[in-house]
């Protein structure tokens, strides 16, 4: 979900370019004078709100930015909301003839570097891309984290890895081989170890913290948490609902790679909220999507004549794995709630 702010009436025409290619994914707003009570499309509204408080509310809502003006406005406007690397939502500052989109901040992790490139080809406009390892042709090993669901487990091992990169140094990587994708071959700076041999690795992957710390421990999440819940239903019940179910099959919320639900709830604040302050991601999928997916479920008359599908949790949760998974919680109730819990079969892969 993105939101774009814009401070002329060329911005404005350069954002609406952005709203036609994505529609619902995107908030225009402007604080354009001239285009205050005429002269915008209708979709573009006026706001009056100091544009760090605008930020603010954006990033509550766990959306990424994009400034379409100059940068100095942009980043006054989200320093008082930076709170680290891990967490830190997108933000990307764009001119307002569409020359250029540049990412500032979560540049791997939050994936503002992959929100540039496309903008780049929804406008035109050329990404300025800025983090070393990207500049280089290297291997960007938080980058590496987030397409495949690893946890990172110190941050401070990001920038040690990135250093021995940057030096022209081979990363040594431990990693079961059965986990690796079909066909799958290392960068030429990463050089794999067995785990027997993990323990001069410089990073490892691996579901249990190892024996002698390496520069980075990457921890896996095979599980998703798949959920639905009556209109309005506030974070703190839904938060206390996950954490319960999460005890009692004793499973970490660092183990957690996605939250998943039907679209219909993508705009849930309370899911927003809490998929945003976890730093795990929320993925929707339409009833027909859901519908696709095969398995004993436990299907309702009632959810499928209010949403076009007999499930959600079990079917999200599934449809989120991808092939090969498994559903380890079946659908519960509670106050209005379902919660079901699936593991996926994670594999590694090297491709972006």
């Amino acid at each position: 979900m993105l939101s774009v702010i814009t401070f002329t009436a060329q911005g404005t025409q350069l954002a609406e370019k952005i709203y036609e290619g994505w529609r619902e994914e995107v908030q225009v707003f402007t604080r354009c004078r001239a285009q205050k009570t005429t002269g915008r499309p209708d979709f573009v509204k006026w706001t009056d709100e100091d544009v760090t408080t605008w930020a603010g509310e954006q990033i509550k809502e766990g959306r990424s930015l994009l400034f379409i003006g100059a940068c100095g406005i942009a980043l006054r406007a989200v320093a008082p909301h930076i709170t680290g690397k891990l967490s830190d939502r997108p933000v990307l500052v764009m001119d307002e003839k569409g020359n250029y989109v540049i990412p500032l901040l979560a540049c791997h992790v939050g994936g503002a570097n992959e929100l540039a490139e496309e903008l780049g080809r929804l406008t035109g406009a050329i990404p300025v891309i800025t983090t070393a390892t990207d500049l280089e042709g290297h291997f960007a090993v938080d980058l590496f984290a987030k397409r495949n669901s690893l946890g990172i487990m110190e941050k401070a091992g990001i920038a040690r890895v990135s250093a021995k990169v940057l030096a022209g140094e081979k990363v040594t990587l431990a990693v079961d081989r059965e986990r690796l994708a079909k066909g799958e071959m290392p960068p030429a700076d990463v050089r794999l170890l067995t785990p027997q041999e993990g323990e001069s690795a410089d990073v490892v992957v691996s579901t249990g913290k190892p024996d002698k710390e390496p520069l980075l421990w990457l921890r896996p999440r095979p599980y998703v948490i798949g959920i639905g819940c009556k209109r309005g239903t506030e974070e703190t019940k839904i938060a206390a609902y996950i954490d319960e179910t999460l005890r009692r099959v004793q499973i970490e919320k660092e183990e957690i790679c996605a939250l998943a639900s039907i679209d219909r709830k993508r705009d849930e604040q309370g899911l927003v909220n809490w998929s945003r302050k976890q730093g795990i991601p929320f993925l929707t999928y339409s009833a027909q999507e859901l519908a696709k997916v095969e398995g004993e479920l436990h299907e309702s008359a009632f959810v499928r004549e209010t949403v076009g599908v007999g499930n959600v949790c079990e079917r999200a949760a599934l449809r989120a794995c991808g092939e090969g998974g498994s559903l380890i919680v079946e659908k519960h109730m509670s106050e209005g709630m379902t919660i079901a819990i699936a593991r996926r079969e994670w594999r590694i892969s090297f491709e972006s």
